[in-house]
């Protein structure tokens, strides 16, 4: 289990222009690596677009943002555009990164169990050392869960 604390597992992923992204790449930042079951439906969107909202005080704040997901290249590239989102969104149809970080297992939904991504977030420091996780997100007001 990775708790507050520990070393951020190390990634790479291709973002939805296809260019690699690492956790290394954000040496010297905060990290904001936020894991989400899917693009363009009702609770992904609201809390993408609860994120782009609040971008410049993330910024301001020395933080960094990058979504996870399932989903391919050119779906997150749509889902990009048609929200305006200023920070990258990684595919990972592998769920290795999902798996790293442990989103990726059971959940119930609308009383069925099934195997898929866990909505969750984590919070890096500059060191690479978790420093926050967010377990129930709250996809309208997440910035806010995260900047508190």
């Amino acid at each position: 289990m990775l708790k507050i604390g520990d070393k951020a597992p190390d990634f790479t992923g291709k973002d939805q222009d296809g260019n690699a992204i690492r956790l290394e790449d954000f040496a010297g930042k905060k990290l904001v690596l936020y894991f989400y079951p899917k693009d363009n439906t009702p609770g992904c969107t609201a809390e993408a677009c609860d994120l782009r909202d609040n971008y410049e005080r993330f910024i301001s704040e020395g933080y960094a943002i990058v979504g996870v997901s399932r989903d391919s290249e050119a779906s997150h590239k749509r889902f990009i555009e048609k929200h305006s989102l200023p920070f990258p969104l990684i595919s990972d149809p592998s769920t290795e990164i999902l798996q790293a970080y442990e989103a990726w297992g059971e959940k119930k939904n609308y009383g069925k169990v099934t195997v898929g991504t866990l909505r969750k977030t984590y919070v890096i420091d500059e060191n690479g050392f978790i420093t926050d996780i967010v377990t129930k997100v709250d996809t309208k007001a997440h910035a806010s869960q995260i900047l508190k």
